[in-house]
């Protein structure tokens, strides 16, 4: 009735790096949309792995997985690591007050351990929004 569904391009990407063994992080345009500060859902996604670097086709869409260093998977709470992504892909003096109110209300939602210690693993000029984060929940 409804055709073919497909799963997600997230759930194939979280698939493929169980199967490698690999850490993935979303980044860019993905990462904007999972935090919700971007409504567009982007036709190619974009992944950060400690495993190989390779462009997968899934019907119209693609995920691409880029090779990065240990830091840039170091996180340990899932919203704190996309909203270093995130953060990443605006721009360092680009971050609007609607985007870091966004992500302020976001990270208040995690761990306060994780948001602690994935602070430190952040650049310094998002070290300064996250910690205002730390600051709203304290």
């Amino acid at each position: 009735m409804l055709g073919t569904l497909t799963p997600s391009i997230d759930e194939i990407a979280n698939a493929i790096a169980g199967r490698d063994k690999a850490c993935i992080i979303p980044t860019g345009s993905y990462a904007l949309n999972a935090l919700g500060l971007s409504t567009q859902v982007p036709l190619n996604a974009v992944y950060l792995t400690d495993g190989a670097a390779r462009k997968v086709k899934v019907c119209k869409r693609s995920i691409l997985f880029k090779k990065t260093g240990p830091k840039n998977l170091a996180s340990t709470g899932v919203i704190t690591g996309l909203a270093i992504q995130a953060l990443k892909a605006i721009g360092e003096g680009k971050v609007d007050e609607h985007e870091e109110a966004r992500i302020l209300e976001m990270l208040n939602k995690e761990k306060l351990s994780a948001l602690k210690k994935d602070i430190a693993l952040a650049p310094e000029w998002i070290k300064i929004i996250m910690k205002k984060a730390l600051k709203q929940t304290a």
